[in-house]
């Protein structure tokens, strides 16, 4: 048995660990900023603050605590984790399981992370930035804003009239060769130097109407004809590296139909995928994320399980509860042994 104190930041996804840091003898304290957030009650002690992550390192220092874990599901707070990270790790030598400034810089802004795969010769799709419909002279394109996240202004445009369409609303984009094929995603968890990518999702064919991953029909492993899924954990692998990324990391791509990988996006935080990937490896991400405070991780005894898991949308995602374990994302998940 483990006994220290973690502090988990966000109360979301808190369910999906409270059980297991408690077994493990961890006394779990929880910040949150909405005193109406669910399962604040499964923490040993709870502090509601205010937004940012002021509040959070003020409680970790005076509950003095030997790690923490942002539990972030969203793109938003994690330059201002980062920060934190930086500021407990360097003045007071307490772990924070996530990534640090430069990786959240980079995973939160679309347009740097493009740089980011161009600079370091990774395959992804050609991009500009544009604020004309005259900068458009091929099509289909995928445009984006440079940050988002959930398939929140994205489209893909077909014409010139979605083009400016686009424009009118927003003024400018990221602009992204759209390519046909299969949307792939991995998770790669990732600290002390030691990385562990999970399995190859597949999160369904791109389409022109861009529809998001959260509303398909998921797959593990990607079983697709021509593809072969290691390439897409060591890809992953690379980019997790290479940005410096720390916790759980997700990385997202397209197989074209000729075979061809292509790197799409990152994000230094829980992914969507977590439970058809749990499902898949037996591997739970979320409590890899809690070995890593408690500092006893090792990748290398890590026994992961093969079998076939499928996830099914249901539902409104509006009318989706968040406190749902295996339903959480508005899906049901399932597997089975290959």
């Amino acid at each position: 048995m483990i006994i220290m104190r973690i502090l988990f930041i966000g109360s979301r996804l808190f369910n999906d660990v409270a059980e297991y840091a408690s077994a493990m003898g961890v006394t779990t304290i929880l910040s949150e900023s909405n005193p109406d957030a669910p399962n604040l009650e499964l923490a040993d002690s709870y502090h509601i603050v205010p937004r940012g992550m002021e509040g959070p390192l003020e409680i970790a220092l005076r509950e003095d605590v030997d790690a923490v874990v942002p539990l972030i599901g969203v793109d938003g707070p994690l330059r201002d984790v980062a920060w934190l990270k930086e500021k407990l790790e360097a003045d007071y030598g307490v772990p924070v399981v996530a990534s640090g400034p430069e990786a959240a810089e980079i995973s939160t802004d679309k347009f740097k992370t493009k740089e980011f795969f161009s600079r370091n010769r990774i395959r992804t799709p050609e991009y500009d930035l544009i604020d004309s419909p005259e900068d458009v002279t091929e099509m289909p394109v995928v445009l984006k804003q440079r940050e988002g996240q959930g398939g929140s202004g994205v489209m893909v445009a077909a014409t010139p009239s979605d083009v400016r369409e686009y424009l009118h609303a927003h003024d400018h984009a990221l602009m992204e060769e759209y390519i046909q094929g299969r949307e792939i995603s991995v998770e790669v968890l990732r600290w002390n130097d030691e990385t562990l990518p999970l399995v190859a999702v597949d999160k369904g064919d791109t389409r022109m109407d861009g529809l998001h991953p959260l509303r398909k029909v998921k797959r593990a492993p990607a079983i697709i004809r021509g593809f072969d899924g290691m390439e897409a954990l060591a890809m992953a692998s690379e980019v997790t590296e290479l940005l410096g990324a720390e916790g759980n990391t997700d990385v997202d791509m397209i197989v074209s139909e000729d075979g061809k990988l292509y790197a799409i996006e990152v994000n230094t935080r829980p992914s969507g995928t977590r439970y058809i990937s749990e499902a898949a490896t037996e591997i739970n991400p979320m409590h890899c994320l809690v070995d890593m405070a408690a500092g006893n991780w090792k990748p290398g005894e890590i026994r992961r399980k093969n079998h076939y898991a499928v996830e099914i949308p249901i539902g409104n995602p509006g009318t989706w509860s968040p406190s749902c374990q295996m339903g959480q994302d508005g899906c049901f998940t399932a597997r089975g042994t290959i």
